[in-house]
Formats: C-alpha cells, structure tokens, sequence
C-alpha cells in the first residue's frame, strides 16, 4: 500500500489488535461500519495496522502493568466492555504487539483480518490468552482456518516485518490520534474523523459532512 493508492473516497480504521481501546470500540465501530455500507456505499472501508508497541522479549514491568490494567477498568466502567483480569496471574505479559499485528496483515491475504482481530482480542480480554506469544496466533490462525505452517512460516519472515513496518509508517503518517483512529482520504486529501465510543451516529455525520464539501 502506497500514499498514491489513497486517491478514492475512503475511511481507514487504523488499529492494534491489542489495543484495549479499540477493543472497548469494536460494537461502536461494527455499526459505525455496516451504516456506511448500507447508507454511503461509496465510503470504501480498509485497515491500516499502527503498531503498538515493538517486539520483545522482556517481561513487562510491573507499573506498566498496573496501568493497563487499570485502563482495562476503566473502559469496562464507561463502556461495559466485557475483560477477563485473570490474564495478569494467568499470563506472563510483554510489551509486545507487532507479534499480533504481523498476524493480521498475513489474515488480510486471506481475507480474514477483521476475523483475526476478533479472535485475537477474545484470545486477550476474555480467554487470559496471550497474543505476543506466537504459538498463540498460530493456533488462532488454524481455528481461522488457515494453514498454520503456511502461517507459522509467513509470521517470522523479514518479508512480513519489512510490509509491517512499512504500513505503519503511513498510518502514522496520517492524521491519527492514537488507536483507534479514523481518516478520511478524500482526492488524496486526509481528515480526521472524530471517534464517539458509545455513538456511531457522532463519526458518521462526520463523515458525511466531509464527503459533502
């Protein structure tokens, strides 16, 4: 994907799939996405992957820890999104979402990115799984159906890193305001659509005004 190739009328949903955020939007987002298809049909829908954080192996500190844990509260208070907090006893954590995102680019040549997201944050939130382990993804990969040597080879290649990286280069050079975020290209030009977690009908007017002017 290149800047050149942005020249229709398109919404990008740019994520993490380990982005609690962009977990507690998924329904907001799910709705926000059908109305486009039904209500503007020419509002082309695409993903872009933003990256979290890099790969690691160090476990992660126990502060930091702390903090998204308490961000997990925090959104299941305001938004009533459903997070199983045995991860933290269950699961060893690390920094570590490019593991998750390198999933779902190689779901994407199988048309499977949107199913590879949901089974990652289900893996995450509700199943205490974690998705920085590879033998995870791979597992979701197979439930997905996909080939899991076919995709266990695909996930350590340079060739999948290198398109990562390159993609999250152009989310982040996009007018982005942290996961999850919405832009508008509109003839190569890009808007920023602002995110309503509890009402699509917000971000959807949004989006009409922009394709109006």
């Amino acid at each position: 994907m290149s800047k050149s190739s942005l020249n229709k009328i398109q919404l990008y949903y740019v994520y993490d799939p380990m982005c609690s955020w962009c977990w507690g939007y998924r329904p907001t987002w799910l709705a926000l996405k059908d109305a486009l298809q039904t209500q503007l049909p020419e509002v082309e829908v695409s993903y872009l992957l933003g990256g979290l954080a890099a790969d690691s192996d160090a476990p992660m500190p126990e502060d930091m820890q702390q903090f998204l844990a308490k961000t997990w509260h925090t959104i299941a208070n305001q938004l009533g999104t459903q997070f199983n907090f045995d991860f933290w006893q269950d699961c060893q954590p690390r920094r570590s979402t490019y593991p998750a995102c390198r999933a779902c680019l190689i779901a994407r040549e199988f048309g499977l990115e949107e199913q590879m997201k949901f089974a990652i944050q289900q893996a995450y939130y509700l199943q205490a799984k974690n998705p920085s382990d590879d033998s995870t993804l791979i597992a979701l990969a197979g439930q997905l159906g996909i080939n899991e040597t076919e995709f266990s080879d695909k996930l350590l290649t340079s060739e999948t890193q290198q398109k990562l990286m390159a993609e999250i280069e152009l989310a982040h050079s996009l007018p982005i305001r942290g996961f999850p975020s919405l832009v508008m290209s509109i003839n190569g030009k890009f808007h920023s659509i602002a995110i309503d977690y509890q009402h699509w009908e917000n971000s959807f007017k949004e989006i009409k005004k922009a394709i109006s002017y």
